[in-house]
């Protein structure tokens, strides 16, 4: 018999029309003999009538929920925006295009009962293409410096964790959102279950190698140091090479009365040096320009639109 479980699953939509209405039934299926739950879809700026199809649905459907998010912000900061709004205990996370499969929730909740805070779903095979593979990679290689090597190359866009971890970051503010690390603020009691991954169901991917590498720039700049760590030791290591550089010219006229002829050799120094220092400065941009975001109390996403049910009234008192 099916464990009980108070569940709210969030999905960002971005033009995803043709797919929603498949992905609710079978999320019906799986979840209605749980108990009570709901499903918030977070519109995150679709032009090809996806929203027209969150309303249809919550219209008809008392469990979804519809938000509509003012522009297209991204898809952590349209999950923030659903991991915010939901009511239950439990949450979970998948994305609008079938790849992961509902069917599959029941193995996160049973890793969840037994003691983790966070649960992903980690695909036994992926069901995408190179560059999408290859920006997958970049960005778990950039969670290495936050999760952890282990949890990072488990990381997915289908988890499962407990809805109370939100509080701790209840107050963040800011354009540049990852869900992963946030939740890293709450607990760092994760686990990972292997799942099976589909095939789209239809259209194409919107979330390539571009948007994928500019998440794991994101996550570097705005969540950890480390860059500006590993410029100061790049700084460090370039001034080390000039010094030994320096002793090596001056031994040199010492033995040989001479100093290094050539100018490819002196070109090259300059050019090692003129990059190190363009690097440093690049990274050091980097931060800046995301404090100065900061300061601006920019939103992570603004709302337009909500669509759902509208509550029972209360009953009569009866006197």
């Amino acid at each position: 018999m099916a464990t009980s479980h108070d569940i709210s699953v969030v999905v960002p939509v971005y033009q995803s029309a043709e797919t929603l209405s498949a992905l609710v039934e079978r999320l019906a299926a799986v979840l209605g003999p749980r108990g009570p739950y709901e499903i918030v879809l977070v519109d995150d700026g679709s032009t090809d009538g996806s929203w027209d199809a969150i309303v249809a649905l919550a219209e008809r459907d008392e469990h979804v929920r519809g938000f509509r998010l003012a522009r297209n912000y991204g898809q952590h900061n349209a999950l923030l925006a659903g991991i915010r709004a939901a009511r239950h205990p439990i949450l979970v996370t998948l994305d609008d295009d079938l790849q992961n499969p509902p069917e599959e929730i029941p193995r996160l909740l049973e890793a969840l009962d037994g003691g983790a805070d966070v649960v992903y779903g980690s695909p036994t095979e992926e069901q995408t293409g190179f560059w999408r593979t290859a920006g997958s990679r970049l960005t778990k290689l950039a969670l290495r410096s936050v999760l952890g090597a282990d949890v990072a190359a488990k990381v997915s866009a289908f988890r499962a964790f407990r809805t109370e971890l939100r509080d701790s970051f209840d107050d963040f503010r800011g354009p540049y959102v990852s869900v992963d690390v946030l939740l890293s603020w709450a607990t760092a009691s994760f686990a990972w279950v292997p799942v099976r991954h589909d095939p789209r169901a239809g259209g194409t991917s919107h979330y390539g190698f571009v948007r994928l590498a500019t998440h794991a720039i994101n996550v570097l700049t705005g969540f950890t140091t480390r860059p500006l760590r590993a410029a100061s030791l790049l700084g460090l290591a370039s001034t080390f090479l000039g010094v030994l550089i320096l002793v090596w010219v001056f031994g040199r006229y010492i033995v040989e009365g001479g100093s290094v002829p050539g100018f490819p050799f002196l070109a090259s120094m300059i050019a090692i040096f003129s990059g190190v220092q363009l690097l440093t400065l690049g990274i050091i941009g980097e931060y800046m320009a995301r404090m100065h975001v900061r300061i601006m109390d920019r939103p992570p996403y603004a709302i337009r639109a909500v669509a759902e049910a509208e509550p029972a009234p209360p009953p009569d008192d009866q006197t």
